[in-house]
This record gives structure tokens, sequence and C-alpha cells, in this order.
């Protein structure tokens, strides 16, 4: 496991000691090597899968020195380590972090979430905006992230409770729109003429696999409050499925599945797609069926190319 974005400072620093000019390619270098990172740890990948997880890390370490004044980039991706650095180093410190990083001034500006306009005194205030920032060891990116996550982890929570209190129909043609915005069943209201006729031996509706319907889906959608679908579920589901000579369905449930029914094997010939609740949540953001966007944060980044020389 690649180790948090803290743990890469120090040997950044060091890396830069000799007072040379450095790239990025031989900092991240040093600084895995430093750390006995593995070749897994060297590929892992941040959660949204843009980087390395050592690159990115190794990156935002750079930022937070050069914020401070301990590092300085004389040219694009060319580094350097200031005499403020090498005091820093001459302490042989066995760890930097933000906390020590934040005894520069300027470091606390970069960190703050309100500009200072008292130097070089700083605010109570301005100290206190600093804090979320500085009692964390993961990137901003990271932090980013992880916010991401627990909103969409809330709003996975508020879309299950919601459609629990609708009533079966509702389901019903909930997951039609879905499956209809993921690309099967041509338009809604041809995948809705064709369920109108299809609750009957266990199957809750029928949609094309594509628009041309070259083949179809059977579905089963099972709007619970409580409970678990389990093994016998899904075999009376495949059982209606080999009764009408169908080969694929998919069963879908605002609750979860038991393991013996994840674990069902059904006959070679039968495809069966699982989808519980969450999962079912997911898909409808992902789609964006019974959600609108509230905000939108774009993250940018310099364009290098702008800035070469024709």
């Amino acid at each position: 496991m690649t180790p948090s974005f803290e743990s890469f400072i120090l040997p950044y620093l060091l890396c830069l000691k000799d007072g040379k000019e450095h790239t990025m390619s031989e900092l991240t270098q040093f600084c895995a090597n430093f750390l006995n990172l593995s070749d897994a740890d060297r590929e892992e990948r941040t959660k949204n899968g843009s980087s390395t997880k050592l690159y990115d890390r190794t990156q935002w370490s750079g930022t937070y020195l050069r914020k401070a004044l301990l590092v300085e980039s004389p040219e694009r991706g060319i580094y350097k380590i200031t005499q403020r650095g090498l005091s820093l180093l001459e302490t042989n410190p066995t760890v930097i972090n933000k906390k020590i990083l934040s005894q520069y001034p300027e470091f606390l500006e970069f960190t703050a979430t309100k500009p200072i306009t008292q130097k070089p005194c700083l605010t109570k205030e301005i100290r206190n905006n600093t804090v979320a920032v500085l009692s964390t060891n993961k990137t901003p990116n990271e932090i980013m992230d992880d916010a991401y996550n627990e909103i969409s982890e809330s709003l996975i929570d508020d879309l299950l409770n919601a459609i629990k209190k609708q009533t079966p129909q509702f389901f019903e043609r909930l997951v039609i729109k879905l499956l209809v915005a993921m690309g099967y069943g041509g338009s809604f209201k041809d995948a809705a003429r064709v369920t109108q006729y299809s609750h009957d031996e266990g199957i809750d509706g029928i949609i094309k696999e594509d628009k041309l319907g070259l083949d179809s889906v059977y579905i089963q959608a099972k709007r619970y409050d409580n409970g678990t679908i389990g093994r016998k579920e899904i075999q009376s589901f495949v059982g209606a499925l080999s009764g009408k000579g169908a080969t694929k369905g998919i069963f879908l449930t605002t609750s979860a599945y038991t393991k013996e029914a994840i674990e069902y094997t059904p006959a070679p010939n039968i495809k069966i797609i699982l989808i519980d609740g969450k999962q079912l949540c997911k898909y409808m953001i992902e789609y964006n069926i019974g959600v609108s966007t509230r905000q939108v944060y774009e993250i940018k980044r310099i364009d290098s190319d702008f800035f070469e020389e024709e």
C-alpha cells in the first residue's frame, strides 16, 4: 500500500539536497526508492484512476514545499531547493509534515480559506481556517474524492428510501426508465408497452437488448422494504426464463441478495444479472434517473502546450 502523501515530503526535499536541479521523474523515482515501494505500490492508482498514487503524492509534496518556499521551480518541470529548504534539512528532521510546514507564514496563507491581509501576524480566524487542511495526511485530490464518495453514499441512501416509499408499479416503471437510459429497449414508450403484458410466470417485464431488438432480456423487479432475496427466488426466475425459452435476465431489487443467491449458478446457456438496491441507485446516479445536478466543480491544471515556444 502506498504511504500517505506526507511520507513523500521529506524524501522529496532530500532528493534536492545536493543543490542541483531535478526533474519530476527524478523526484518520483527517488521518493519511490526512499520509501521502498514495491512494483505494485508504484502502479497503484488514485481513486479516480487519473494517475498513480506515487506520482500524485510526489507532485503534491512538491506543491506544499514550494508554497512554504522550501523549493523553487526555476523553469517548467525543474525543481531546486532554496536556502530555507537547506536550513530545514540542517535540523536533521525525521519527518516533514504539514504541521512542520505551518511554521512558515507563506504556507499558512496557502492553506487558509481566506486571504491573509495582515502580515506577518496571522489572525486567529485565519489559523482556524487551516485546521481542516493541516489535520489530514491526504492530498487535496484525495480529500475531494473522499468528500465526493461521502456525498454519493448519502445520496444512495436517500434514493433507496424514496424508492421504498413508492408503489411496486412505480418501481417497475423506474427500472424500465433506467434500462432504456442504459441503452436497452429503444424508447421508453416501446419498452413500457411490452411490459404491460408480461406479468406472468415470474416475469415482470421484457425489454429489447438493443434498439434493433435482436434479442430480449427478461426482467424481475422486487421492491422490498426489508428482507433479502434468497436462492429460491433466483431459481424461480431462472425457471421462468427456461419456460419462455429465454437465456438472459436481470433481477433487480431494492434490498440485497443472500450469499446463496449470489453464488447460485444457473444452466450454462442462461445469463442472470443481479442488481441490489445500492447498485441500482449507483446506476440511477450515473444515468441521471431521479436525480439532478446541484453543483459542478471543475478541477483544472496548467496547459503545458500553451506555454511552449512556437
